[in-house]
């Protein structure tokens, strides 16, 4: 899967560029060495990344910042890789859009498995596609659209349409999220559950994770997010989709 696939790695630290630029092309990726922000907007308008490795320690803009834009503006993988492991910055890292959050002494095979989950969640028939695109959900078959309150989540072309037609952006973790909901609804799902679903992953100690994306989420699909009425919260036990699922 992993030959057709474009990666980014933003570090302004030379030594941690070359590690991991030559780790990942000696997995088949094709690597883009990048050291500030400006280098990597740059890159996503002419030769765009299926996914960044993005550092948060950068000279000018941070990398925070730097998240938030290409959140903006692409719809790629994002996997922060930074010396801050302090849990406030990962929660920020996950708020701002970040798919996961890799802390400075990394495993070169984690990351690099971490890399391939990412890049399975976005083109899960494993082809690559342009970042910014997204298939047509008119070819998309009845049980491939799954509605709920008005609501349409097109599997296939990994898309989430509002009660007024709209297109809502999602993150790749977001709309992972929202598949594992609606394929268990009126089902209380816990975090670790969740987890395993959208990361591949079980829960360390403490991990916020689920807790942030489900708020982030809220933000997008409910009419008060201080008031859930579609993704509910269940004391001790995790979140339930509350409304049902049609197909079509």
């Amino acid at each position: 899967m992993t030959s057709a696939f474009h990666i980014a790695v933003l570090d302004d630290e030379l030594d941690i560029r070359l590690l991991l630029a030559n780790y990942l092309q000696s997995h088949g990726f094709r690597v883009t060495q990048l050291h500030d922000g400006a280098s990597l907007l740059k890159l996503m308008d002419s030769d765009p990344a299926d996914l960044v490795l993005l550092d948060l320690g950068l000279p000018g803009e941070d990398g925070f910042s730097i998240a938030r834009r290409m959140r903006e503006n692409w719809r790629c993988g994002l996997v922060i890789v930074t010396g801050r492991g302090d849990p406030v910055d990962k929660v920020v890292g996950l708020e701002v859009g970040a798919d996961d959050y890799v802390t400075k002494p990394f495993d070169l095979r984690e990351l690099v498995a971490r890399v391939k989950a990412v890049l399975r969640r976005l083109a899960p028939d494993g082809a690559s596609a342009a970042p910014a695109a997204a298939p047509s959900s008119a070819a998309a078959s009845p049980s491939e659209r799954l509605r709920f309150a008005g609501w349409q989540l097109d599997l296939a072309a990994r898309s989430l349409t509002d009660p007024l037609g709209q297109n809502v952006s999602l993150t790749g973790g977001e709309f992972d999220l929202l598949c594992a909901f609606a394929r268990h609804p009126g089902r209380v799902l816990s975090r670790d559950f969740l987890l395993e679903q959208t990361r591949g992953r079980e829960a360390a100690p403490f991990d916020r994770t689920i807790d942030v994306q489900v708020g982030r989420l809220r933000k997008k699909i409910e009419t008060d997010p201080d008031d859930p009425q579609i993704i509910k919260s269940v004391r001790g036990a995790g979140y339930i989709l509350v409304p049902p699922i049609t197909q079509g």
